[in-house]
């Protein structure tokens, strides 16, 4: 038996999900958490084989949830399931510690072949995310995001959505200078002079949507 933690904001989306699973008698959705610290929690507490994650969550984002629960155990198999089909995000995924990023456009089988594979300590990647990796490789832009650590990636969404410095401190538990430190630094491995081309950076490559 494989045992799952679902992490999803959406109450709705994870009772689908865990329904789909469930149809697949060497599945259990062991546990359900809606954000970072009950994923945290729920880890350290049941230990799953597989956490299957969303991206888009609240607070600090599934990347540095990603991050956190590696620091707790760095044996962790987690598979990125999520609307972001988006080079840049599976790229940082995968340097976070994923072992897998899925879309949530593919096929209800591919999800279930994925919690498989990442399981048994395969990759798992779906055919649409396979693409944008291919193409990415060729964008010089798409090369300067790679260079971002999970915490600087985050933080440059944050950013780029319009986060002041002190609210993305609170959400990350960083002091207001290290978040300026990061800001620095990331415009400079970006090589962008001003936020506002970062905020044209980003919609260029996805991270955000323009408004």
């Amino acid at each position: 038996m494989i045992r799952i933690l679902l992490v999803d904001d959406h109450a709705v989306v994870r009772e689908g999900y865990r329904r789909l699973i469930e149809k697949h008698k060497d599945l259990a959705v062991i546990a359900e958490a809606p954000d970072g610290p009950s994923a945290y929690r729920l880890y350290k507490q049941h230990t799953p084989d597989v956490v299957v994650l969303d991206l888009s969550m609240p607070g600090k984002g599934g990347i540095e949830i990603l991050r956190q629960l590696r620091l707790l155990d760095h044996t962790v198999r987690i598979l990125i399931f999520t609307m972001h089909q988006n080079a840049a995000y599976a790229m940082q995924a995968f340097q976070a510690g994923a072992k897998g990023y899925i879309t949530k456009s593919s096929a209800p089988e591919l999800l279930i072949s994925a919690i498989r594979n990442v399981s048994s300590g395969k990759r798992a990647l779906s055919p649409d995310v396979s693409h944008e990796l291919a193409l990415g490789r060729i964008d010089d832009e798409a090369d300067s995001l790679d260079s971002l650590t999970a915490r600087e990636f985050d933080i440059f969404r944050m950013i780029a959505e319009a986060h002041s410095v002190p609210e993305i401190a609170t959400t990350l538990n960083l002091s207001a200078k290290t978040v300026s430190n990061y800001h620095y630094m990331i415009k400079s491995k970006l090589g962008v002079a001003s936020d506002i081309e970062l905020v044209r950076l980003a919609v260029r490559m996805k991270i955000v949507d323009p408004i």
